[in-house]
């Protein structure tokens, strides 16, 4: 078993996807000649060519218009959005067009598209390149939404995203693409969207993450003196309420880790469903540790002092735990 980095684990689902299922195809900016800007992309062209590792345009309006064209008429286009900040121009094709064409043809199409996207903050790339953004499509009927978290979950989301009939979007936090980890290539190895993940077992709380956050909350909680259960969502949109739940009612406690501002987050819907299928179980209130309603600042040190840190986890969730009762955030009380 080799250690390999996370963006090797993209490049080599999209490789066994298009090795597999002839009907796949890769679009976006720099994805083919130049191997994609994080070198996922890289030695594809040579591989299959030109009609199916497409250089598009500067203009994801026209491209993301364009694959969901090729979807319904039997392709399975993946699209490369650079950014996450770049999808903002084509919302309109994937939310709109795409995650409605089933409902709208009563069944008749669909649209197998993936949309991959770079998201996250602690490269410092300031805040118009450092965002999560997953609530401008977390929500939306006819739409899933996974978000990585090491090169297996990569490996294994990217694989059942292609495959998936509807369209899926693949939040990739790029901070992980240089992470490496043990890991062995198993083309069959898939992971179901919609399904959770028990990263850690635990009793006397359950922390429930996704994305970069996960590798946060498993340092913290083997840190921690308290048992914490770790939960890694994997995908946010529809989330696993089974697992969030039984893992509540075992532990009496929950906590969300999330890599999202407090009014954006996609923690208030999981602490809503506890609150209302769970209330009886609780031992205390359900706890949110999130990023301040505030740009992500640019210099490293701010950026590093506005993402959660293992040690902040660590205290708040102690704090819970010792009180029962859910402790401010950090920037409540910064001077």
């Amino acid at each position: 078993m080799a250690k390999i980095w996370t963006r090797q684990a993209v490049l080599r689902a999209l490789d066994d996807a298009m090795t597999d299922d002839p009907t796949v195809i890769l679009m976006g900016e720099d994805v083919a000649a130049a191997g994609g800007p994080f070198k996922v992309t890289e030695g594809l062209l040579a591989k299959y060519g030109a009609e199916r590792v497409i250089d598009t345009p500067i203009s994801e309006m026209a491209f993301m218009g364009a694959a969901v064209g090729a979807a319904v008429c039997g392709l399975k286009p993946v699209v490369e959005i650079m950014f996450i900040e770049f999808l903002g121009v084509a919302l309109d094709q994937l939310t709109t067009q795409a995650a409605t064409m089933r409902y709208l043809s009563r069944g008749r199409l669909t649209a197998p598209l993936v949309v991959r996207a770079s998201a996250g903050a602690g490269q410092g790339f300031g805040c118009q390149h450092s965002q999560m953004l997953d609530h401008w499509v977390r929500g939306t009927p006819g739409l899933k939404l996974a978000v990585t978290s090491n090169a297996r979950t990569t490996y294994g989301l990217l694989r059942s995203a292609i495959e998936d009939p509807d369209p899926v979007v693949v939040l990739e936090p790029r901070i992980l693409y240089s992470e490496r980890e043990e890991y062995e290539f198993d083309p069959s190895y898939r992971i179901p969207l919609g399904r959770a993940e028990v990263a850690r077992q635990g009793a006397d709380a359950t922390l429930v993450t996704c994305g970069a956050m996960t590798r946060v909350a498993l340092e913290a909680a083997a840190n921690s003196d308290a048992n914490i259960e770790v939960v890694d969502l994997l995908t946010i949109w529809p989330w696993d309420r089974k697992t969030v739940l039984q893992s509540v009612e075992r532990t009496g406690r929950l906590v969300t880790l999330e890599e999202a501002t407090a009014s954006a987050g996609w923690g208030g819907d999981v602490v809503s469903a506890v609150a209302m299928e769970a209330f009886g179980k609780l031992k205390a209130p359900p706890h949110r540790i999130t990023l301040p309603d505030a740009p992500v600042p640019y210099n490293g040190g701010l950026e590093a002092r506005y993402l959660p840190s293992a040690a902040y986890v660590t205290e708040q969730v102690a704090a819970l735990i010792s009180t029962n009762k859910s402790p401010a955030p950090w920037w409540r009380n910064a001077a």
